[in-house]
This record gives C-alpha cells, structure tokens and sequence, in this order.
C-alpha cells in the first residue's frame, strides 16, 4: 500500500506486539481456561425446521456415567428469563429468544435440551441418548415465500411473517420515471454467506458463591453489552458481573450479538455453583451461528438520455431466519443511492421470519448488500443507454463541494471525493492498455473483463468511552469500552494517545476487553472502533494535556498557549532548552506537595465521545478477470483497490483490514453459498461443502489510498474493517459479466462458481 509520509506518530505502520503471542501459539482463548471443577454443556437440537415438541425424555442421558444434569426448555424458566428482541418489529409481533424450547423448533438447529457433564465428550454422547418426539410441521425458506398468504406462519400470534417495513425516500420518483428517456430494472439475489471464523464461540461462566459474584470469558465483540444481558436473564445487579473477552479468534460481527448458549452457560454456573464451559463445534457452527446476506433485490432506475439520474425505486426482501429480526436491512435502505445524486428516490426494506438460521450482521452488514445492488444498476444502466459505465459514474457522483450531503434516504455524508479515488485508481490499472490486453485474450478464445465499484459505506455511529490516566513514573494507561480482537486497533489507539501526550508509543499502555477494568462502552463492530473509541482516547488524551500544559505554565514560568509537549517532555514552544520531563510532571501532579498553578492532584481523564451521525469511508476496487470458456472457471488477474478511511492512523493496520475483508467479498463473489432445502435442511453443513476461499485462490492486490478527513471526529478518522466486504463482490461480478458481455450474457448472480459460469 502506497500512503503519505507520516507525521509524527500518526501514519507510522507499527507492528502489533501482540502478534508474536498468537504466530508462537501462546495466545489465551476460553478453551484455554480450565478452572477445577469445570463441567461442560453439550445442547440437544432439532432436526427440523418447523415442528411441534409432542415429548422429550431424558432418562437415560440422566442416567449416563459423568452426567451431572439434563436440562430441557420445560424447565428453563427456574434457571433464566427469555431474552427479548430489542429491534423495532411491527405492531403485534412479540418476539422473545429462549436459550432451550419446550413447544415448538422453528430451524434445524434449534437448541431443545442441554446435557451438563464433567467433560465436553461425556456430554456430547449423552446428549444422543436424549429422545424427542416431534410433529413436524411445514417449513418455509426464504424471504419472498414467506411473504406469500399461504405461507406456514413462524410465530404464533402474528398475522403473517413480516417482522419490519423500513421505507425511506425523498423526491417525486413516479414523475421522474414518467419523464424518463430510459428505464432499467434488475432483480438480483445475494446468496446467504457464513463468516467461519477460526475460533468457534466459547464460553466460560463461573458463579463465586462467597462473593455472590458471576464471572464470564467469552469469544465475544461486546463485553459490556454482554453483561447487561446477563443482568437481565440471571435478575443480577450487573456490578455482580464480570465479563471478560480474552482473545478472540475472529468475530466479524457474528459474535456480537445475543449468544443464547452463552447466556445459558451463565445460568447453569449460577444453579449449579460450579464453572460450566460451552465450546461451539464447527458442524453445530453452521447450525447455530448467525449468517448473513441472503437478500432478494428489485431496482429500478429512470435514467435521461445523457446518463444523468433521475430517480431509483428499491424493494428489498431480507430474510432473517427463526428469531433475531436484526435490523441490518436498515443499513442496506440509507445506502440505496450509493455514491451518485439522486434526486428522487424511494426504498423499502422488509425483513421476514423463516425456518431458517436467524441472520444477523456479518463484515459490512448491510452495506456490501447496498453496493452490489446499485454498482450492479450502474452498469446494466451503462448497457442499456450505451455510455462508458466509468464516464456514467463521473456524471453522476456527489460533488466534493457537495458535503455535508443529506442523502434522499435521510442520512448525511460527512466528507468524499469519489472522483479523486477513481482516478487514482485507474493511474493504477493504465484502462487503454487494459482493455487493449482484454481485446488481446478475447481474440485468443478466452473470455475477459474488466469491473468497477465505487461504493460508499456508514461508519462509526453512537459513543463510546475511553480513560487516560498517567502514573506517578509517568507510563500512561488508556483504558477504552471497545473492545479490539485483532483489528490493530489497540495500537493505533495507543498512538493517537501518544501523539497528543508527545510521548513514545511504548510508555503508553492499552487496557481493554474486561468490564471490571474498562469504562462502559458499547464494543467493536460497525468500523467504530478507532473512528468513535479512538475518538474518546483522543478526547480524554487532549484533556490531559492541556493540565499537563497547565501545569507546565507554572513550572516554566510562560503561558500554556506557548507549551508544545514533545520528546517525553513540556516545552516553550521556539525555547526547546526551556523545558520539563513528562516524567517530573507526572510525579507532581501525585505528590503530597501543592500542585503547581493551584491545580488539582492527578492526571486521570475520562471521556464518552459521541458523534451525532455516521461518517462515511469510501471506496473504487476494480478487477480484470479471465475466464476459461471450456471450464467456466475464473481467475482474477489483477485487483486494484483504492479506499478512503479518513486520516490513516497506522497504514499497516489499515492493509490488513482491507486485504481481510477483500478475502471474505471474494469469497461471497465467488465460491461461498449457505443452501437449505426446501424443508429447512442445511445442505452446505461442514468446511467440505462450504467453499471457504484458500490464500492461493487470491490474487496480490493493489492497493492504495486517499485521505478525505471526517469532520465529525477529533481525529478526522472513519472506518475501514469492511471496505474489502464491500467493494469486492460489485467490482468482481461487473468483471465478469464484461466477460462474458460477447455471449449475450447480462446478467448472473453469486456466487460465480464454475458450474454456473459454464
């Protein structure tokens, strides 16, 4: 990746000293936790998508050598309350998640009793001794079915499947298709996708009967979240909870949500006084844990006759499976007009209940869906009018001059420059000698392509806390709600502490991921976690020293406007020999003496920054692809991505992120597919059918950057842990319909595997 010389500390690539724990295989991970006594849960689940509990009978599991208990859902209701769904549903529809059901399973996976045992495989042969009888039941599968009025209805009470109707819009958009020289619609389908993280979910709960206190190690983005949910279930006050995430070997917004087995696991340490263990296998992981994607998109645009945008009109089915009705299709509703103005636009989002897995956020979350649905617009637009999909673009972008810019779907765009990324981008691919090379391999027999996306994606969003304080020697503590697990953030933020303070990176410490030792916060998902917690560090670091600065203006005997803090030291700015180490400083500001300037002792500062809006990282990737017409196999050439993050705390942090998130778009552009059956069997059920994508089936990116601050935060920075998510899959697929363009070919939908090529 190419960047801009640093300054200072911010923009330098420091490496991750946490890193060498992990390669030599020292990490600490919940299964690495054994404390003495520890049993282990293994759950009962349903085979069916959609049945009624007519018996459970567990006798002979009860009876098992090294059982401990048998829990079914007929029971649970003496260990824990339900946990209910906190998203906006429509009127009449109660929706509750129980860790175990006692009448009804509503996907193949559904947990229906738990096997508590003092080893994870005594527990895992019992659980087979449990016998359920069901009465199986229709099932439904996807989003559109399940809004037919005949469809098998999945909770009882409500009066059809929809759990949400998003709309947003602005403009006249009938008139604009009225007046429109052209009209071009796409129905296009997004595949559902798993992220197949490499630590599956784990936890361990343990219940301190003297203290009355609840402790929880879990694979999990949300410690502080987490908690508050263990209040509710366990009717604990949450200062008798301790919720800490060791390392965590991948999340990617699938372990941020609400983990029934986790709460149960809680549950069962409390009833049982003793340290329970749950460790999520990989076949139950394709069950049980949350997936992603899976929409059905219908998109219309009026277009004029030079290419100019009048107006869009969106319809967006987004299956949600059994029960979290998460509202992800929101994100995928305030990004409908992408990068381009819009004048009239109108979009409505459903969300709808099937017996399914439950789906929820995974790496973009609702945004990658937004940029493949109008990218894909952008070129079937070029198709159809004839003009140069790239030149279309130019036409239509958001205007730098244009930011702030009130999108027609309510939401604001702090700060781009679209056309500047583009550009860059294509220095990078020379387009007249690529497309000469394409002609090139066509007239050799093969098929190949070139694509484009540019794409826009909310970032950050809400508050979150950070604290600084400084010890008497002078080493510093950041303490922050977020709660890093791999992203390097823990280092950028401790950079961008270091940089405000003018100290060394390596006197400034991290604190994170323990709710005991951590200010409240809200967690790492959404590209937040340097944008808004690393904008609360940069809060409570500044704070800190203007009393530094204070505190300088009386020992220096000069106004604190004329103190620079550099070098590990407080300086008169021009008088570098007038100075005071930041050492002598800190060990003032805690002695039992008087405070120089009258002020009070200590150097601590707390801060929940907040932010009121997103802020909006973008992006252009393009790919050239070939495609080898005999097989239908495609291989990507090359790949050039181009993002704007904002300011660039640590370039090698922000490579890492982008070349990750690249790896999972390619692999949903290409090879990844969940398929149920029309029952609700899972098909794609292990990493034999799931086609994961290898480090070898990925090409050496390209990759560069811009620089397009945010306004909304201190240190100008957004998000960038998904761009690779969302940029890949438009960019790969509009290469590969360029390719195959001679054919007659205009349209296919991911993934774009061989068979289906060919």
């Amino acid at each position: 990746m190419t960047h801009h010389e640093p300054s200072g500390l911010i923009g330098q690539s420091i490496k991750r000293e946490g890193d060498r724990k992990l390669v030599t295989g020292r990490g600490r991970f919940v299964d690495d936790l054994n404390p003495p006594g520890t049993v282990h849960v293994a759950f009962v689940r349903s085979p069916y998508a959609h049945a009624d509990i007519v018996s459970v009978d567990v006798q002979a599991a009860m009876e098992a050598p090294g059982v401990v208990t048998v829990v079914t859902g007929a029971e649970l209701g003496d260990w824990m309350n339900p946990t209910p769904i906190t998203e906006p549903l429509l009127p009449n529809r109660p929706l509750v998640r129980h860790s175990l059901v006692s009448d009804r399973v509503r996907y193949a996976g559904d947990a229906i009793a738990a096997v508590i045992a003092d080893s994870a495989t005594t527990a895992a042969d019992a659980a087979e001794l449990v016998e359920v009888e069901y009465r199986e039941l229709d099932a439904v599968t996807t989003a559109e079915a399940a809004m037919a009025d005949d469809a098998p209805i999945v909770h009882d009470g409500w009066e059809n499947n929809m759990a949400y109707h998003l709309h947003a819009g602005a403009g006249d958009v009938d008139a604009a298709f009225e007046n429109a020289t052209h009209s071009v619609s796409l129905r296009l389908v997004l595949p559902r996708v798993a992220s197949v993280y490499i630590e599956p979910k784990a936890v361990l709960a343990t219940w301190d009967e003297i203290e009355e206190r609840m402790t929880v190690w879990a694979s999990i983005q949300t410690p502080h979240g987490f908690r508050t949910q263990i209040s509710a279930a366990l009717d604990l006050p949450e200062h008798h909870i301790r919720v800490i995430a060791p390392d965590v070997g991948g999340a990617f917004g699938t372990k941020g949500r609400h983990v029934p087995d986790y709460l149960f696991a809680a549950a069962a340490s409390k009833k049982l006084r003793r340290p329970v263990k749950w460790i999520e296998d990989r076949s139950e992981y394709f069950h049980i844990a949350n997936q992603a994607r899976d929409q059905v998109q219908y998109i219309d645009a009026a277009v004029d006759e030079d290419g100019t945008l009048q107006g869009i009109r969106v319809r967006v089915y987004v299956n949600l499976g059994a029960y979290n009705a998460a509202g992800h299709g929101g994100r995928t509703l305030i990004m409908s007009g992408g990068a381009y103005r819009t004048p009239n636009l109108v979009t409505d989002v459903y969300g709808v209940m099937t017996n399914t897995t439950p789906t929820g956020p995974y790496r973009g979350a609702g945004r990658p869906e937004a940029a493949y649905m109008v990218e894909r617009l952008i070129e079937e637009i070029a198709r159809v009018t004839g003009i140069d999909s790239i030149e279309l673009r130019r036409r239509n972008f958001i205007q730098p001059d244009a930011f702030p810019y009130r999108a027609p779907t309510g939401v604001t765009y702090d700060s781009g420059d679209y056309e500047r990324a583009l550009d860059i981008a294509l220095e990078h691919l020379d387009l007249t000698a690529e497309r000469k090379r394409v002609e090139t391999l066509r007239s050799e027999g093969k098929l190949a392509g070139i694509g484009v996306a540019v794409f826009v994606e909310p970032s950050g969003g809400g508050w979150d806390s950070a604290e600084v304080r400084v010890s008497p020697s002078g080493s510093v503590t950041v303490s922050v709600g977020v709660s890093p697990h791999g992203q390097g953030t823990d280092v950028a933020i401790r950079q961008l502490v270091a940089e405000q303070l003018g100290l060394p990176i390596e006197q400034v410490d991290l604190r994170a991921s323990d709710t005991d030792t951590t200010p409240q916060g809200i967690g790492t998902f959404g590209s937040r976690s340097l944008s808004i917690g690393g904008g609360a560090a940069v809060v409570a670091a500044t704070q800190v020293a203007r009393k530094i600065r204070a505190m300088a203006e009386a020992m220096l005997e000069t106004s604190a406007d004329d103190v620079e803090l550099a070098e590990a030291t407080a300086r008169v700015i021009g008088a570098p020999d007038r100075s005071v180490p930041f050492k002598r400083i800190a060990a003032a500001a805690h002695g039992m003496g008087k405070m120089p300037g009258g002020l009070e002792p200590g150097l601590d500062e707390t801060s929940f920054f907040t932010v009121d809006g997103n802020q909006f990282p973008f992006g252009v990737h393009i790919a050239i692809v070939v495609i080898d017409p005999e097989t239908g196999r495609l291989t990507v050439d090359r790949f050039i991505g181009v993002d704007d993050c904002g300011t660039v705390v640590n370039p090698r942090m922000v490579e890492g992120q982008v070349i990750g998130g690249l790896a999972q778009g390619f692999g949903q552009a290409l090879w990844e597919e969940i398929v149920f059956d029309n029952d609700g069997q899972l098909i794609t059920g292990s990493l034999m059918d799931y086609a994961v994508p290898h480090a070898d089936q990925l090409p050496t990116f390209e990759l560069d950057h811009t620089e397009t601050p945010s306004p909304l935060t201190p240190h100008g920075a957004k998000g960038v842990g998904e761009a690779g998510t969302t940029g890949a899959p438009p960019a790969l697929v509009n290469a590969a319909l360029d390719a195959l363009r001679p054919l007659g070919v205009t349209h296919i939908d991911m993934p774009l595997t061989s068979e289906k090529i060919w």
